[in-house]
């Protein structure tokens, strides 16, 4: 109780001696310019009335609606002209690089967007199956067959040059299912292509 009372009698105090350090004006040369202009310099705030996270003042695309992404000028980023990130998978038979039409009409379709951007370049890697590997050899000869028979499709029927075009076997080494199944081998007889800008 006496604690209480204490903190009481400290903060009542505490309370009166800031009520007495206010003390009003008395300089009479100050009270008497109530009415004298006070040039004063203004913040100008910048607010971003479409939350797109680019002042007004910079913002060339008022009104964007909410979630959209945009450039540095408050404009809808478009994906026109930002490049290219294309896969191309191809599937062969067993000891074969003979790419099929089903293929070539998917290959078509790559090199129309390889023509579209002209600065991409595309990766064209060539594999075998495990039962393909009787020799070592023939394994890597016939993953990189896979993938030269693919890049000359590109250079011969659609005119893609060939400096944009790189090629990489790897054989047996790289399988993407079990060798254990039929199923699973064909899958592995294949080329993988990434095109990119």
């Amino acid at each position: 109780m006496k604690i209480k009372s204490r903190n009481t009698l400290l903060i009542l105090i505490s309370v009166f001696t800031l009520s007495a350090c206010q003390t009003p004006i008395k300089n009479s040369a100050l009270m008497n310019k109530k009415d004298q202009i006070v040039d004063v310099s203004v913040a100008a705030i910048n607010a971003d009335s479409d939350g797109d996270g680019v002042l007004d003042n910079l913002d060339q695309c008022p009104a964007t609606p909410l979630n959209v992404v945009v450039d540095q000028r408050g404009c809808p980023f478009t994906l026109i002209g930002v490049g290219l990130k294309m896969e191309y998978r191809a599937f062969f038979a067993k000891g074969s690089s003979e790419l099929s039409k089903e293929y070539q009409l998917e290959l078509d379709k790559v090199a129309k967007k390889l023509q579209e951007y002209d600065t991409a370049t595309m990766r064209i890697e060539g594999h075998a199956s495990a039962d393909e590997v009787d020799k070592k050899l023939r394994s890597n000869s016939l993953a990189r067959n896979r993938a030269i028979i693919v890049k000359n499709y590109l250079i011969i029927q659609h005119q893609i040059d060939p400096n944009r075009l790189s090629t990489a076997s790897y054989g047996a080494q790289r399988p993407v299912a079990s060798s254990d199944t039929e199923e699973g081998r064909s899958m592995n007889r294949r080329v993988y292509g990434l095109a990119q800008d």
